[in-house]
This record gives structure tokens, sequence and C-alpha cells, in this order.
């Protein structure tokens, strides 16, 4: 049968395939949509099958919030190359499934990938059709999602890194105070909201290197074990988010900032994620 250019527009609108592929699959085809999206898929299988070994550290990451700002979640699409991730229509395709994340709130990457994308794919099936389409490795890298009374999104310019922080309470004045939280994050990178929670096996290594610094700067080994504990605590301080000093006031920490914005404010969870 006879393929009319809108019938190749068509096909490329649902997949974002390029016009000589749409063009290809449905004189394959024979014209029926669905078949020629089928052979769109298998182009996409055999080039990941081709490339699944190569790396793919390029990419963006995105975080964005529900409506209500109680619920975020944060990913990372990866791809091969610069140019594939800042192309117009990769950025889109990760909207799109941050979209989707946000409207089904899934709380695993497995559980994202098996969620119908557009009624016909599942979101893993239709990665692997966008494989065919940039002729690169895709991966679903990254997933995360928290919940909150007031819960920020921060996205850094560029998108290779991107935050998400939870506050125990909700107004205007404290979502601004949260933005301020979530750009401390992606700069700081703490480990921790405070030192509880800090894992314990870090804290044992912590104390370890202390003493033995304290030993080879030839302190006696009974001052070694308060030398390292003076140590840790500096180490709380630079690693554990409410010790932090402010970014944008070192005068003060985080915690007294958020104090002073309203009494009891606190960070009851957060999310960094950064292109590596």
């Amino acid at each position: 049968m006879a393929i009319t250019a809108s019938d190749v527009n068509r096909l490329r609108q649902q997949t974002g395939a390029g016009m000589m592929d749409c063009k290809n699959a449905l004189v394959e085809s024979n014209g029926d949509f669905d078949t020629a999206i089928d052979i769109l898929r298998k182009k996409g299988q055999k080039i990941a099958a081709k490339r699944g070994d190569n790396d793919a550290k390029e990419g963006l990451i995105l975080a964005q919030t529900t409506a209500d700002g109680k619920t975020g979640v944060m990913l990372t699409l990866n791809c091969e190359t610069d140019f594939v991730a800042k192309n117009e229509g990769y950025v889109n395709f990760v909207q799109s499934i941050v979209d989707l994340a946000l409207a089904k709130l899934p709380n695993t990457v497995e559980e994202l990938k098996a969620l119908s994308y557009d009624g016909k794919l599942s979101l893993e099936e239709k990665i692997i059709e966008q494989v065919g389409v940039v002729g690169e490795k895709l991966d679903l890298s990254a997933y995360a999602t928290i919940s909150a009374e007031n819960v920020i999104a921060y996205n850094h310019p560029g998108n290779q890194l991107a935050t998400l922080v939870g506050l125990n309470k909700s107004s205007a004045d404290i979502a601004e105070a949260g933005r301020q939280v979530a750009m401390q994050i992606a700069a700081m990178n703490p480990i921790a909201i405070n030192k509880d929670g800090v894992d314990a096996a870090v804290i044992e290594k912590e104390i370890e290197v202390g003493k033995d610094l304290a030993i080879q700067e030839g302190k006696p080994s009974e001052m070694a074990e308060k030398i390292a504990m003076g140590r840790l605590n500096k180490f709380f301080q630079e690693n554990t988010l409410l010790s932090q000093a402010f970014v944008r006031d070192n005068k003060v920490t985080v915690e007294q900032f958020l104090n002073s914005t309203e009494k009891g404010l606190t960070v009851t969870t957060f999310k960094r994620f950064a292109m590596s």
C-alpha cells in the first residue's frame, strides 16, 4: 500500500524515530502502525544488544514534586554522549518519565520500568524503542521518591545534579527556606541529616583513622582515643546537614537557619543525585 507523508509524520510523532526509519518501518509493515512500532522497537533491541558494554555516563537528572508539594520524585536517565543528552527530544523524553513517576509514584526503578508508558508499551520497552531512535545505550540508572509535609525539588543548571528535601512544616516562607537547604545539599553533599543518621561502619572507620593519625603525629596512645573523638565531632559538623555551616551565611548552621525561619522547622529526609 502507498505510504503517505502524513502516515510517516504520525509514526514519527508517536515514537520520535527519524523520518526514514518511520517510512521503512511502515513499508515493511504494509502500513500497520502497531507492527511498525514493533519493528522500530526491535531495531532498538538490536542496537541495545550491540552497545550493551558501552559506557553510559552522560544524561540528565530531573527532580520534581507533586502538585500538593507532599511528594517528590527524582531520576537519572543515562546516555553515551553529551550531544544526545542536550537534544530536545531526549529532554522531553526524560520529562515524560518524570511525569509518569509523579502520576503513579512507584517505589523502585523496577516498578517504574514496569509501568505502562502509553497503553501499548511498558516504560522499559519504550526506553528500548528510544535506543533505536537515538542510536545509543540508555539506562534508567537511578530513581528515588520522598514524602513529607513539604517537599522541595532543586535542579541545578545543566541537569547534572538535583536534590529533594522534605521538611516537617509548610508555608510560603518555609518553601523558600527549603529551596535554600536543597541548594545546600547540592553544594555540600551531606551524608545524613544529623549524626544519628550516620552509618555505624562509617563512624567506626573515622574513629580508627583519627586514632592512627594521632599516633602518627606522635601523640601518646592513651590520648589517641580522645583526639579521635574530637576529629569525629568535626567530621559530623562538616558532613551532616543540620550541623553544616549554612552556605549563604557561614556564621550559622543549617539547623540554626531553619529555626530562624520558623521555630522547630527541620529536615525529615533528603536525596541527592549527581552525574558521576
